[in-house]
């Protein structure tokens, strides 16, 4: 089984910048895409960023230019660089990996908790 925890989140001026991160611990064979998305409060999830194991990525109009999203494989981990932060940018962002926890499994997806990003003066 795969553990993902985030760490990051906080409450941060508009203008300012937040890097959040992502460990995947436990069980891992491989990893394939790595993504973040959030969740503002009565809106439905969204797609923030992602990256493949190619390292291509994908971005939400509403984040292209300001987010930057990373990865380590050695650590297992994603990154989301977030910068000039806009109040619309509030939400708890959950970060997600397509993941084999043995050879033989099959590929699925796994949730981190979600950590809370608030941008406010």
């Amino acid at each position: 089984q795969v553990q993902l925890v985030e760490s990051g989140g906080g409450l941060v001026q508009p203008g300012g910048s937040l890097r959040l991160s992502c460990a995947a611990s436990g069980s891992i064979f491989s990893i394939n895409a790595m993504g973040w998305y959030r969740q503002a409060p009565g809106k439905q999830r969204e797609l923030v960023a992602t990256i493949t194991s190619g390292d291509m990525t994908n971005y939400a109009d509403s984040v292209k230019g300001r987010f930057t999203i990373s990865r380590d494989n050695a650590k297992n981990t994603v990154y989301l660089e977030m910068n000039t932060l806009k109040p619309e940018d509030t939400a708890v962002y959950y970060c997600s990996y397509n993941a084999r926890d043995k050879f033989y499994s099959p590929s699925r997806n796994y949730w981190g908790q979600g950590t809370q990003v608030t941008v406010s003066s």
